[in-house]
């Protein structure tokens, strides 16, 4: 890391007002220093909107835009609220309202918007980090009962961008940069496309360390004029089938199932009952946007090598927990 911005960084945080600010000073580089090893290329935390810590370990630079992997599935959520707000869907409205090819079946017709992106639609949600094309989900079978399971993968998501898709007349990412990203002055480096040319919704944004954590920043401060502010909150209420998730924000709270065996999203039970439910867009390899609202704390954190990251076990392994412990010092 630049030592000078760091302890810039650091002075800013030890003059801040609040107790607390004097406090997370303390355990900032605690927290880049488990970053780092694990493959780390940026950490960025932001207390009250500003910017108080960045360490970009090599490749890493504030101006590089890395995959966020699932992380994109949170995206979805604000781009339903923003949706609600231009009056174009309810999240309680049946998905077979825009899809007519779903009235016929029985439990696909009662799948609700809300279900699709909180992952109990009853549909095999297909593999994980294999999009079908925005067609092909639309064919996923129905294996459950809607708001029953609770099924983790890129299906619904791409439902959901084929909704949009029909709601709007236009390409989804079009719409969340015109109603989202613009407003913000944030942007994608890159957004992957499928087959079918239309952008992935469960995975393939790219984004700075730095737009990614504005862009948390507001979601924290619940979204201002530019969503419904409700259907926004929605995001961050647990599911029936997992309180560990919400409508595509993970929420690290008691009861979570997590994504995959050896996810790395982890709960400490005494840190959420101390600080409150932390809430989490998160991705393979270790991409993790943090939302402390308790604390007023935003916390990016990225990494390259996304496919190793899957993979690895032992001490080097990523861990919520011990992560946020050592930044809390909790």
């Amino acid at each position: 890391m630049n030592r000078r911005s760091f302890l810039a960084a650091t002075a800013a945080l030890a003059l801040a007002p609040s107790a607390f600010a004097e406090e997370i000073a303390l355990h900032l580089e605690d927290a880049a220093a488990y970053s780092r090893p694990r493959r780390g290329v940026s950490l960025l935390v932001m207390h009250r909107g500003r910017i108080v810590f960045e360490d970009y370990p090599s490749p890493g630079a504030p101006d590089r835009g890395w995959e966020l992997a699932s992380g994109t599935k949170s995206f979805t959520g604000v781009m339903a609220a923003a949706a609600v707000k231009d009056r174009l869907l309810d999240l309680d409205e049946p998905a077979a309202e825009t899809l007519p090819e779903w009235r016929s079946d029985p439990r696909k017709r009662r799948i609700t918007i809300h279900q699709l992106l909180s992952l109990e639609s009853g549909l095999q949600p297909g593999a994980i980090g294999r999009p079908p094309t925005y067609a092909a989900a639309l064919e996923a079978p129905a294996q459950d009962e809607p708001g029953t399971t609770f099924a983790y993968g890129p299906a619904p998501f791409q439902i959901f961008g084929e909704i949009m898709r029909r709601k709007t007349n236009s390409d989804p990412l079009n719409y969340l940069t015109r109603r989202i990203f613009d407003p913000l002055h944030v942007a994608p480096t890159d957004w992957r496309r499928g087959a079918d040319g239309m952008p992935f919704m469960p995975q393939g944004a790219q984004f700075t360390a730095r737009d990614w954590a504005r862009f948390g920043d507001w979601v924290r401060n619940g979204g201002g004029d530019l969503v419904d502010r409700a259907a926004l909150a929605q995001c961050f209420v647990p599911s029936h089938a997992n309180p560990g998730y919400g409508m595509s924000w993970w929420l690290l709270r008691p009861g979570l199932i997590p994504p995959a065996r050896g996810a790395g999203v982890e709960v400490d039970a005494a840190m959420s009952e101390r600080y409150g439910t932390i809430r989490m867009a998160a991705g393979a390899g270790d991409q993790r946007l943090y939302l402390i609202p308790g604390l007023d704390l935003v916390v990016a954190r990225q990494a390259d090598q996304i496919l190793r990251g899957m993979f690895v076990r032992g001490a080097m392994r990523w861990s919520d927990a011990t992560f946020l412990r050592a930044l809390l010092g909790s």
